[in-house]
């Protein structure tokens, strides 16, 4: 019997512990409960009250983002809401090519690995999901869904900061 309870008590630990969200159903409209304000070569994370304008994008099953090309201007603050018309899991991850190409190998190779960053959004089919993010550096950037299979299926996206 205690054998029973052992294994019963194990897989509730489990199955309710964070590595479970990753990129799983279960990570549905997940979000970190505190934002790290984290200078990246891409920007950093906005808050609401510094928003300058909303840029809605909408994913789909074809692995598209429309629209898949935005202009920004260096120092603005976006807030991106994302609607997934789709039927799967898709997300919305802004970076360089570079950092991209390796977080999107990394999935592939992990495909449950658990994320959650100020400048990714991950949206449940059929639900919209937003962030918020200062474009504070001049250059060209890239956005991408990164799970497995979608981004080596195209469902990327470039966004030009455009120095003042």
């Amino acid at each position: 019997m205690k054998t029973a309870q052992l294994l019963v008590l194990t897989l509730i630990g489990l199955l309710g512990s964070p590595a479970a969200l990753a990129h799983s159903q279960a990570h549905e409209g997940y979000q970190a409960a505190a934002t790290i304000r984290e200078q990246k070569p891409w920007g950093i994370a906005g808050d609401d009250v510094e928003v300058d304008r909303t840029i809605e994008i909408r994913m789909t099953d074809q692995m598209r983002f429309t629209p898949d090309r935005l202009q920004i201007r260096q120092g603005e603050t976006i807030r991106f809401v994302h609607h997934n018309d789709g039927k799967l899991l898709h997300e919305f991850v802004i970076g360089t090519r570079e950092t991209l190409d390796e977080h999107a190998e990394a999935m592939l190779r992990f495909p449950g690995m658990q994320h959650d960053e100020p400048y990714m959004a991950h949206v449940a089919p059929g639900q919209s999901g937003e962030m918020i993010w200062t474009f504070n550096r001049a250059g060209e950037f890239d956005f991408a869904c990164l799970i497995a299979g979608h981004y080596q299926a195209g469902m990327v996206g470039t966004i030009q900061v455009l120095a003042d």
